[in-house]
């Protein structure tokens, strides 16, 4: 059997790189039909890039402070990424807003994953927030990147059970845990099979 060519990730960081790791390691396996091509941080010394880099993963920095408009970062990040001619972008913990230029260029193939089941609990503190109004049920949030926090549209989503005696950062645990199967999983089916959007409806081909 021939396989096709590899579908080619660039994964966005901002720190420890745990679900960069998921796919890298995914990535091993040459029937998951991905690679990582590239990952980018937007700080120096991340360990998300030093995991690429033992890894023999091209990375680079991207820094807001480094530029005197939030505009010229976003051209920037922009064309660093271009260079890697990726078929889908993965935020995978990266801190910061991508801006209109990097939406507009890589329209429909930037994914993010959140840490509630969207659209409850949008923002930093999802399972703090969920905690707090008492819900039953939490999880995780694959999603197409649009201009808004947390706002595009839904590709999958995995439920997480809460407990009665449940801590943040118990809870949260938990949600990682099933928030990195589902990226890796979705992923791979994303771009083995393709998908069709209706409205807001994503559908794996």
């Amino acid at each position: 059997m021939t396989l096709s060519p590899r579908k080619r990730l660039v994964v966005l960081v901002s720190g420890s790189g745990t679900n960069l790791q998921a796919l890298m390691d995914a990535c091993e396996n040459p029937t998951y039909g991905c690679e990582v091509v590239a990952v980018g941080a937007d700080r120096a010394g991340t360990y998300g890039c030093e995991r690429a880099e033992n890894a023999g993963i091209p990375t680079f920095v991207c820094s807001v402070k480094d530029y005197a408009e939030r505009a010229d970062w976003d051209r920037a990040l922009t064309a660093l990424v271009k260079e890697y001619q990726p078929d889908l972008i993965v935020s995978a913990g990266f801190l910061k807003l991508l801006g209109q230029e990097f939406l507009s260029e890589f329209d429909g193939r930037v994914v993010n994953t959140h840490n509630s089941l969207l659209p409850a609990f949008a923002g930093i503190n999802g399972p703090k927030d969920a905690l707090e109004y008492g819900v039953k049920y939490a999880g995780a949030t694959l999603f197409f990147v649009d201009p808004g926090i947390d706002t595009g549209r839904i590709i999958a989503q995995t439920i997480v059970p809460v407990y009665g005696d449940d801590t943040e950062g118990a809870l949260l645990e938990r949600i990682q845990v099933a928030e990195r199967a589902q990226l890796v999983e979705y992923v791979g089916k994303l771009m083995v099979n393709g998908w069709t959007t209706i409205g807001r409806w994503v559908e794996i081909n």
